[in-house]
């Protein structure tokens, strides 16, 4: 009988290299820069949905632009990133964590042959989305009650009422108040909420950003990339649906969240009973408070993001050469007579 013995073959599959330290640097740098470029516009989003309509239709803020003008005249320019220290500060790791494990599940649930259908991409998506619910929660927390704490004070302030007793709000001060009367956990108040909403953004976002991407130009003839303007373009859009899509959830997380209640704000159980008393006491068209604003946050701050993830600066910080969408040729092996 003849030896058996290897033979090369000419056919070759690609491997999918995956680096996870600089995806991480990138993610928490992308985060960073988009954060810093759109947080007023969070915060007009934030106080939009949480205002109330008065018994005569009367509203605190008649527009997002409205909504600008009076926060910039009563608090200033600071006033206009108020709870972002806290938000940049989480914003790393949230960032870091969410696009770092997209990719990181896109490359297990990619197919031997290559090739991810939309059922895995909305999973590789959710997956992540769920992933960083760990430091969205506190952060989003946190950050809406210094955000609102102007909304509360100007309510107030409308009725006749003095704003003396309100304490100064802080990151710290709530941070503490909160480990105080409720530990660790009174951090994660709203988390069903908020994996609601972020794991249904995610399984959007993420599986329409890859797919939008892939349309763009190359950097060159033979690159699997994107230029970076095209990345930049296809996370706005795939940010500005997302977010019109999940603000219901939004709005929701957003009410639940909020410990400092104003003159005639609603109180709410659980998730059932907000969406309940929302719809019952002002609509339905209450879900989508704030979601032109939002859709215009979300828009910017992942097509920012998108594009700084992809430019490499963590590569180049740790002399890595990138490796996005690098491949190693393996050569098939079979065994002949």
């Amino acid at each position: 009988m003849a030896a058996t013995k290897s033979v090369e073959l000419k056919t070759q599959v690609p491997v999918q290299q995956f680096a996870l330290l600089p995806k991480i640097i990138n993610g928490g740098i992308a985060g960073i820069i988009g954060v810093t470029c759109v947080f007023p516009l969070d915060l007009v989003k934030t106080r939009l949905q949480n205002q109330k309509v008065g018994p005569n239709g009367e509203k605190m803020y008649a527009s997002m632009l409205d909504c600008f003008r009076k926060t910039y005249k009563a608090e200033g320019y600071f006033g206009m990133y108020r709870g972002s220290a806290v938000n940049i500060l989480l914003i790393t790791p949230e960032k870091a964590i969410k696009l770092a494990a997209n990719d990181y599940f896109r490359h297990r649930l990619t197919g031997p042959d290559g090739k991810l259908p939309v059922t895995r991409e909305m999973l590789a998506g959710g997956s992540a989305g769920l992933c960083q619910i760990v430091v969205t929660t506190p952060m989003e927390l946190l950050k809406i009650q210094l955000q609102d704490a102007g909304r509360v004070a100007a309510q107030l302030k409308a009725s006749g009422q003095s704003t003396s007793h309100l304490p100064k709000i802080s990151a710290l001060s709530v941070t503490k108040e909160l480990l105080r009367t409720k530990g660790i956990l009174g951090l994660y108040k709203g988390t069903g909420a908020t994996m609601m909403r972020d794991v249904s953004f995610s399984m959007v976002y993420f599986p329409l950003f890859a797919n939008l991407n892939k349309l763009g130009p190359r950097k060159s003839p033979d690159s699997t990339e994107s230029v970076f303007w095209w990345s930049f373009v296809s996370g706005m859009m795939a940010g500005s649906v997302s977010a019109a899509a999940v603000n219901p959830a939004d709005v929701v997380k957003t009410r639940l969240q909020l410990l400092t209640k104003g003159a005639g704000d609603e109180t709410y159980k659980s998730i059932p009973d907000a969406f309940s008393k929302i719809y019952r006491n002002e609509g339905p068209s209450a879900f989508f408070k704030g979601a032109l604003c939002r859709m215009i946050v979300i828009a910017p701050l992942f097509g920012i993001a998108q594009m700084v993830y992809y430019f490499g600066i963590a590569e180049y910080m740790l002399g890595m050469e990138k490796t996005t969408n690098k491949q190693i040729v393996m050569p098939l092996r079979k065994e002949a007579d």
